[in-house]
């Protein structure tokens, strides 16, 4: 998809239109693809993976509060936890002063590959890799404070990730391990 092209035929020239168009083609094309690879090799459906992805080993969550951050019906949630559970990866627990809630947990299991799809997940691909550490690192920066002015939080770009030095492979290898 050619959304520089699409940008063009809306009528948008302007650099910040240009840039806004090249950010939709890598979310629609390559963070797509790399987040569709990540789920099929953990057999997971999307949904599950997103849940997954919300869901905590020792801060249980109801599941009214996983439908809201999921954005989703109640009512759809269940069943999604309904197989999640049934993998073992998630677990239904009382809570501690209302017996009419279960909270939702993820299960060691759960947690161990929730790493492996948080490795592959946030691991960049190789059209990230293959530029300059210069070039790495003004990307970082100039997407952060994007993400920054649109959420209206403060800019962090000081506070990058720490480095980690293990290929994606590796770290894989590392959380499937523990």
């Amino acid at each position: 998809m050619d959304c520089c092209r699409g940008a063009r035929l809306a009528g948008s020239v302007s650099d910040a239109d240009q840039a806004w168009a090249l950010l939709l083609q890598i979310g629609l094309e390559l963070v797509s693809a790399q987040f569709a690879a990540a789920v099929a090799e953990l057999d997971l459906a999307p949904a599950q993976a997103r849940a997954l992805h919300e869901l905590d080993l020792e801060q249980p969550i109801s599941m009214r509060e996983l439908a809201a951050r999921l954005k989703s019906d109640p009512s759809n949630v269940t069943g999604l936890i309904d197989r999640l559970e049934a993998r073992g990866l998630v677990g239904r627990r009382p809570h501690p002063t209302d017996r009419r809630i279960k909270g939702l947990a993820l299960t060691a299991a759960g947690a161990k590959l929730r790493a492996r799809l948080f490795a592959r997940l946030y691991s960049a691909p190789l059209a990230v890799v293959a530029l300059s550490e210069r070039d790495q690192r003004t990307l970082r920066d100039v997407l952060q404070r994007v993400v920054s002015k649109s959420t209206g939080t403060e800019d962090t770009t000081d506070l990058a990730c720490p480095k980690v030095s293990r290929t994606p492979e590796a770290r894989i290898d590392a959380n499937a391990a523990t």
